[in-house]
C-alpha cells in the first residue's frame, strides 16, 4: 500500500536557493501526480533533465505545444531550462500542492 501511494504523492524537501524566497532550503512540500495539463505558475517536480538522478522543483513560466520552459523563482541561484532548454511536459511528474505544516 505505500508504494501505491508514493506513486501519487511525493513528499518534497527543498534543497539549494532556486526557489527562493517562496520555497526556503529545508521546508517540506506535497505534490501529487500528474492529473491534468501543466499550465504556465505552476510548480512543478520532475527528474533533472540533464540525467542526474534526483527530482528539482520548478515554476513553469510557459507551455508552446508539449514542451514547457521552467525557471527557479531566484533566477541568480537556478539551472533552469535556460541552461537545459524547454522540457517535455510529460517528463514532469507531479504538481506542487502544499506546504506541510510541521
Amino acid at each position: 500500500m505505500t508504494r501505491l501511494v508514493e506513486f501519487f504523492i511525493r513528499r518534497v524537501i527543498v534543497e539549494g536557493e532556486s526557489m527562493t524566497p517562496r520555497y526556503s532550503p529545508g521546508e517540506r512540500l506535497t505534490a501529487i501526480r500528474r492529473w491534468r495539463a501543466v499550465r504556465a505558475g505552476d510548480v512543478v517536480v520532475l527528474r533533472d533533465p540533464r540525467g542526474e538522478d534526483r527530482w528539482i522543483l520548478k515554476r513553469c513560466v510557459e507551455v508552446t505545444g508539449r514542451r514547457l520552459v521552467l525557471r527557479g523563482d531566484n533566477v541568480d541561484a537556478s539551472t533552469d531550462s535556460r541552461h537545459f532548454g524547454p522540457v517535455e511536459a510529460r517528463s514532469v511528474t507531479y504538481l506542487l500542492v502544499a506546504r506541510d505544516r510541521r
